[in-house]
């Protein structure tokens, strides 16, 4: 299944893509793409409903507003460093287990949505990356069990403000949380769909390749991410785990290179879809 939101901000409503008929509207399922959903079987009751009431789905305007693939999350946990090339491009030493930090949920934003750059803003950077959303409550979880927890997959963007997460007291929060700063999706595809362990990951800035490798390079795989996360905190259902990122960053770049107002940031995932943000200045 391919799961989407659409609508304007703050009235988003949860889509179905359907092949052979398009996107349409679920609205009368009752339900967003939330905590409960997920943690109560919502896809496969979800995609019953669809089944057996159809008619009561209608298409979705070519027009509309594609928000984040699922609602706001409880929290989104990041991996850094999770890339062997990209921990060298940074100078970085090479992790022995997967370095963790936060990301405020009010940076989600849709896969169109303009990005915001943060007032104060010298040093914006992008991060390519593959998105979990957690199925069901995951806690101590064995790696051999982990993908029995997950929900699906996304697309996402991690975007930095290296000046505030490197500069401002070295805490990498602080510059990852900006408003717009987690753009997600456009659609999360269920698990049971899609084979993550090998996916191709890219992302360019005004036309030219910036990022682009895969998703079986990651130096910790989805299961032990999992595993070793749900160990220091319960996961909740709609929690989203962002996996890390590739080389190709602004900041590895020799001399660096940073977002500035205007710029164009277009990225995917094979089977995840794409996403295109026009960058903008600081309100």
């Amino acid at each position: 299944m391919k799961l989407f939101r659409f609508g304007p901000m703050g009235a988003e409503k949860p889509g179905l893509l359907v092949d052979g008929v398009g996107r349409v509207d679920v609205s009368a399922f009752g339900e967003d793409y939330d905590e409960t959903f997920f943690g109560s079987d919502g896809p496969a009751r979800l995609a019953r409903f669809y089944a057996e009431q159809p008619a009561r789905c209608p298409h979705v305007s070519a027009d509309a507003r594609i928000a984040a693939a699922i609602a706001r999350p409880s929290k989104i946990v990041c991996v850094g460093l999770n890339y062997r090339d990209h921990a060298l491009e940074t100078g970085a030493p090479i992790p022995t287990e997967p370095v963790l930090f936060m990301k405020a949920s009010s940076a989600v934003c849709g896969p169109y949505d303009d990005l915001l750059l943060p007032r104060g803003s010298l040093k914006t950077d992008w991060e390519v990356e593959l998105g979990v959303v957690i199925g069901k409550t995951a806690r101590y979880v064995e790696e051999s069990a982990a993908l029995e927890h997950v929900a699906g997959f996304v697309l996402l963007n991690d975007y930095s403000e290296r000046a505030f997460q490197k500069e401002r007291g070295g805490q990498f929060t602080k510059g990852k949380s900006a408003d717009t700063f987690a753009p997600i999706g456009p659609f999360l595809v269920t698990k049971d769909a899609l084979d993550a362990s090998d996916l191709r990951l890219w992302l360019t800035v005004n036309g030219e390749p910036c990022q682009d490798s895969r998703s079986s390079a990651m130096l910790f795989s989805v299961p032990a991410l999992i595993a070793y996360i749900s160990s220091f905190m319960t996961l909740l259902p709609g929690d989203l785990l962002s996996t890390g990122t590739p080389a190709g960053v602004g900041a590895g770049r020799k001399p660096p290179r940073f977002l500035s107002a205007g710029d164009i940031v277009e990225f995917g995932i094979d089977g995840l879809g794409e996403a295109r943000q026009v960058v903008i200045a600081p309100g």
